[in-house]
């Protein structure tokens, strides 16, 4: 992850909270879209891992009062992800529609980001105390919109010679992916917790 990651989670809060008095701050979730859409044709889910406010926010902040338990395998499914995202999708859509043309347009299309962010960010938080902190993250719809756009570019790769076997970088991993069977995991968030932990040098992007 970057210097920076661990502090980027202030942001959720300066846009979900201070966006019900300024809704102008729902505007960032716009910047967040353009560099989702900019970087995953290229590097699949490493903004996820490196540069997500939301992300940043359940690692460093929400793991301090979370269970940690095993986040549920059909999360993952995208039978489960792909309705998840057309429901958010569409109904944002719905909502900046009737709100185009009216009275304060532009703050009341401010104020549907800035809800979809207190909402969303609100789920995240609940889910990550009680199970894991990246739970939201396994559904998440901008990372599903990155699985599919990249999700095969900038994969882990894992030297079998060199691993001995110790799962060190499953312990660590934020998604619970199993590197050792499947390095190349198109969920991989490209945060590299797994590659500084390995005491083999076996991992590597």
């Amino acid at each position: 992850m970057l210097k920076i990651t661990p502090y980027l989670g202030v942001i959720v809060l300066i846009v979900s909270i201070g966006g019900l008095w300024y809704p102008v701050l729902g505007y960032f979730l716009l910047v967040v879209f353009a560099a989702i859409f900019l970087i995953s044709p290229f590097r699949g889910r490493w903004f996820c891992g490196n540069l997500c406010p939301r992300g940043s926010f359940v690692d460093f902040w929400v793991s301090k009062i979370s269970r940690k338990k095993k986040i549920p395998a059909t999360l993952r499914s995208l039978w489960i992800r792909l309705p998840i995202f057309f429901l958010l999708m569409g109904f944002m859509g719905y909502r900046i529609s009737n709100a185009i043309g009216s009275l304060n347009a532009f703050e009341k299309i401010g104020m549907v980001f800035v809800m979809m962010c207190l909402v969303t960010t609100a789920i995240a938080t609940l889910l990550g105390s009680y199970l894991s902190p990246r739970t939201w993250c396994s559904f998440c719809p901008m990372g599903t919109a990155q699985r599919l756009l990249g999700g095969k570019k900038y994969p882990l790769k894992l030297e079998k010679e060199k691993c001995i076997g110790c799962k060190k970088c499953e312990k660590v991993c934020p998604m619970q992916l199993k590197i050792t069977q499947n390095a190349t995991n198109p969920d991989c968030i490209k945060c590299g917790r797994c590659v500084d932990t390995c005491p083999k040098d076996a991992l590597k992007f």
